[in-house]
């Protein structure tokens, strides 16, 4: 990965504002074909975040980037990411330190996911979590649109390692869901990851069983040497497909990223029913 310091201007992406539940976000779209919502790690909607949902686009894919924090197309500086980290711990919105209730923002994306559904047509929609947002992805399973969600380096609840921010009740209809329609999480994490732990995904297998796929990554293979947000402030091996991941060949980053496009494509394009990795 080449690190560049420079903002991106975000320019081959329509910007939107989109009203839902009384709510308006700036939602960023570009593409054809199935939806499938970007949710973006800390600080915000990076370069790298746009690198990946850029892979997403060119991979047949209708790209939503809803903005949830941060400044738009910002390279993550270490000052203005901690700022941006701050206030989105304390905010009821992502309710960051809550265990079993899922954050209220999860209302608006399986919204999102529906309108997306309607504007791109198909057979549903995929959603892509990751860091801050990445259990998401799950919470927006409980929308029939959703069929490919993607957990990259889940984080919340903050301080309780082995905590899902999920209602119980929620949790069971998801389950329930994942077995009558054979559908698939899948999970990624670095094997160090001291913000997406061991037991967190432990907890992840007792809850889904099967249903959900875990890919846990060595820390070696992590790039060492991600924009300062990263290396000042997260302090380890994170970011699987976007800070962190090392895009060359026989790298075990760009084979995850391989896998969650080959995911996308299975369940969305060619209407695959059981995964299999």
């Amino acid at each position: 990965m080449m690190v560049t310091e420079r903002d991106d201007d975000m320019d081959d992406f329509e910007r939107r504002e989109v009203d839902l539940l009384g709510t308006s976000r700036t939602v960023w779209v570009s593409g054809v074909g199935p939806a499938v919502i970007v949710m973006s790690e800390m600080p915000g909607i990076s370069p790298d975040v746009m690198r990946f949902a850029r892979w997403v686009r060119d991979a047949g894919f209708t790209t939503y980037l809803p903005s949830l924090f941060g400044r738009d197309g910002a390279y993550p500086r270490t000052e203005e990411g901690r700022a941006v980290l701050h206030r989105a711990c304390v905010s009821a919105e992502f309710n960051a330190l809550a265990r079993n209730a899922s954050s209220p923002v999860t209302l608006w994306l399986r919204s999102l996911a529906s309108r997306a559904l309607t504007e791109c047509g198909g057979v549903g929609v995929g959603a892509i979590g990751m860091c801050f947002t990445g259990n998401f992805a799950l919470s927006m399973m409980l929308e029939p649109a959703v069929l490919a969600p993607v957990l990259c380096q889940p984080s919340l609840p903050l301080g309780a390692p082995g905590a899902l921010q999920i209602a119980p009740g929620e949790l069971a209809c998801v389950r329930a869901r994942l077995e009558r329609e054979r559908l698939t999480v899948l999970g990624y994490r670095f094997e160090d990851d001291r913000h997406c732990t061991r037991e967190r995904f432990d907890a992840y297998r007792a809850a889904l069983g099967e249903h959900f796929v875990a890919r846990e990554l060595p820390a070696l293979s992590a790039h060492p040497s991600p924009p300062p947000f990263f290396a000042d402030v997260v302090g380890c091996a994170h970011s699987v497909v976007t800070a962190h991941l090392v895009d060359a060949a026989g790298e075990p980053t760009a084979a995850a990223r391989d896998e969650i496009i080959a995911f996308l494509v299975f369940r969305l394009r060619t209407q695959g029913s059981a995964w299999t990795p």
